[in-house]
């Protein structure tokens, strides 16, 4: 057990480590911060922040010698540096969880062998390839980059009237994944906490409201039969220990009628949709990370009241600062904003999270909330 006091690793720079290293220092640990980014969200919390590339093996020994351990916060973290990083210390998860989840190739073959249920897809790396995956698709189909692609980046929508050899000559990679479009009455996420030795626990599952491919709300608890939702964690605990996963796991799923719930991609580390257990549950995701990095036992992650989380994108500083007096005056809404120094459309900026015992006023507060601050 790494005890408070000590210092942990932090690779990457972004909102998500930010939020780690919070939770982190509410319990007492040091951050350090690996990113080649300078000045970014969790450095601003962090005690040191080292900036140079990830593939600099020399500094990254020389990170891993001044830590306890390490952990990442998003997956275009090339998974060598983090080999690197567990030759002299401890990361978590393991780099070859990462492997398999940071590849889209790689993660649907994964769930694929282990029999999770998929929407059915296909390894496509040519026009022809590309048109004989359509036949096992069907049309409409979405080809996705099969590295580097998240918020809908490396994305796009095959239909009828496409032509194979025209989508392929603009899409610009050498290898994609094809899946079937699924028609679904919503999409759910299940973050998931543990290791092999003590198990693992789940949050609530929350339902994700997406706008041009990024989300937009996430509603906690999601609006789901309960069996639907039990059925969700236990996929979600099941692909956690097929990972053999020391860490967090987020499972999101698309759910079609009928309800047949369909896995649709992994993140292991804590994720977007989990921001409301920060006010919401008794342990927040990143103090699960927290906790599972150190060896120590997951905290509970029992819901205390119903929350939703609406995302701040860039193009709401379109005019400048924002107008926060909406959400400043509503006592049951809490303002989280990372502290990034550009604004770009699309970008993750911050979140606000509503809460109300009641599920169904934290949902109406939120939309209203969204309104009032001009989020179209």
């Amino acid at each position: 057990m790494i005890v408070p006091g000590n210092i942990l690793g932090v690779m990457g720079g972004g909102q998500l480590g930010r939020m780690f290293a919070l939770a982190a220092r509410r319990m007492g640990y040091r951050i350090h911060v690996f990113d080649p980014t300078p000045g970014g969200p969790a450095g601003q919390a962090a005690d040191l922040e080292m900036n140079t590339d990830y593939a600099d093996e020399e500094a990254l020994a020389g990170f891993a010698r001044g830590v306890s351990a390490v952990t990442f916060e998003f997956e275009n973290i090339p998974a060598r540096s983090l080999e690197a990083l567990a030759r002299v210390r401890p990361v978590h998860p393991h780099p070859e969880v990462l492997l398999t989840c940071q590849h889209r190739e790689r993660e649907k073959t994964f769930l694929s062998r282990k029999g999770y249920p998929l929407a059915p897809f296909a390894v496509v790396d040519s026009a022809a390839s590309l048109r004989e995956g359509l036949r096992q698709t069907g049309v409409p189909a979405v080809l996705k980059t099969a590295a580097f692609g998240y918020d809908g980046k490396g994305q796009t929508r095959v239909s009828a009237t496409d032509s194979p050899e025209a989508i392929w000559h603009t899409f610009g990679a050498d290898r994609a994944v094809l899946e079937a479009w699924i028609e679904h009455d919503r999409e759910i996420s299940v973050i998931c906490a543990g290791s092999p030795e003590r198990g693992y626990t789940c949050f609530p599952a929350a339902e994700n409201i997406h706008t041009r491919h990024i989300l937009d709300v996430s509603i906690l608890p999601a609006r789901a039969e309960p069996d639907v939702l039990a059925e969700a964690a236990a996929i979600a605990r099941s692909i956690a220990g097929e990972l053999r996963l020391t860490g967090l796991v987020a499972v999101e799923f698309f759910l079609p009628p009928g309800g047949r719930l369909l896995v649709n991609e992994l993140a292991p580390r804590p994720h977007n949709s989990g921001h409301a257990t920060l006010e919401a549950c008794v342990t927040s995701q990143f103090e699960q990370q927290v906790r599972t990095l150190c060896g120590i036992p997951t905290g509970s992650p029992r819901l205390l009241c119903p929350a939703v989380m609406v995302n701040l994108l860039g193009d709401l500083w379109g005019d400048g600062e924002p107008d926060w007096s909406p959400v400043l005056r509503e006592p049951a809404a809490k303002l989280h904003l990372y502290g990034k120094e550009q604004a770009r459309p699309g970008r993750k900026m911050g979140h606000v999270t509503v809460l109300d015992p009641d599920a169904e006023t934290a949902v109406t507060k939120a939309f209203a909330l969204r309104r009032e601050l001009g989020i179209g």
